[in-house]
């Protein structure tokens, strides 16, 4: 029972993981929080959703998906935020509110205010390893193969280089040759493609989907940014296990009342004990 738990747990984290990391490498270039991320999760799962009702099936869905997503947060960067970069912090702030509304409002005129059932269209039970669910393992795999390609592109790529570069001082990146327009948007589009396959395996596990999804799942992947240290790569990853961990343990021990409750005590615990985070959090440089 228990290691079923964790590994739900796990499952569920490597989900939040892929969002928070998204988050964070934009907050690590950008020193901003990029509210409309979770939207651009529920943004990727619809456009799923009606290839399904389309008849494609489910890689060139996700392939498609992730596509769509990164296209669109490259195009919320520079029609929202590309403008705002130099201006005190509460102006990006309020235009990141503005785009998460914008995009939650719009999913419910088209698709309507209700929760929808996400089709099952995986054939997976090759997968099943003992009395672990063939969805689990499918989801851990993808995770893990995700996170995976984003380090090898970061530490091997000239493009991952310079993100990395400029995660580190974006100006002095800039004195070096880097465009950080280029770099800017890059990094949007990367956490875009995560978002969406994030959002994907997300609806597939539970097999619904509705407009507002994002907002939640917004609030965890920057609740596990914080934990893990924002900025930080591999704290998006260990918070995002931890936050999936913290709430499937407090549904199945506790109440399914208090899921959220035990995301955050696990939270505000880290906290105490490491105001900045465990991997330590990013500080913006001034000059």
């Amino acid at each position: 029972m228990l290691v079923a738990q964790l590994l739900n747990g796990i499952a569920l984290g490597s989900i939040y993981a892929l969002l928070a990391l998204g988050f964070t490498m934009v907050y690590g270039i950008l020193f901003f929080v990029n509210f409309p991320h979770g939207d651009i999760l529920m943004v990727g799962s619809f456009v799923a959703l009606m290839l399904f009702k389309a008849g494609v099936s489910f890689w060139p869905a996700l392939v498609i998906s992730m596509v769509a997503t990164a296209c669109v947060a490259v195009a919320i960067e520079r029609i929202a935020y590309s403008r705002l970069r130099g201006s005190r912090r509460l102006a990006p702030l309020l235009s990141a509110l503005g785009v998460s509304l914008v995009l939650s409002n719009s999913a419910m005129l088209i698709f309507g205010p209700k929760t929808q059932p996400f089709p099952q269209m995986l054939r997976i039970d090759a997968l099943r390893v003992g009395e672990v669910p063939p969805i689990i393992v499918f989801i851990l795999l993808v995770s893990v193969v995700l996170m995976v390609l984003l380090q090898l592109f970061l530490k091997k790529t000239v493009v991952g280089i310079a993100i990395s570069a400029a995660s580190q001082n974006i100006m002095a990146a800039q004195l070096m040759g880097i465009n950080p327009n280029f770099v800017v948007s890059v990094t949007f589009a990367i956490g875009g493609a995560l978002a969406a396959a994030g959002g994907l395996l997300l609806c597939t596990r539970y097999s619904s989907i509705y407009p507002s999804i994002g907002v939640p799942l917004m609030i965890k992947a920057f609740a596990a940014c914080v934990l893990g240290g924002i900025g930080k790569i591999p704290g998006a990853v260990t918070g995002g296990l931890i936050i999936g961990l913290a709430e499937v343990l407090t549904v199945a021990y506790v109440s399914s009342s208090y899921r959220d409750a035990g995301a955050f005590v696990a939270l505000v615990l880290v906290l105490l004990i490491r105001p900045s985070g465990l991997f330590g959090g990013r500080t913006e440089v001034t000059t």
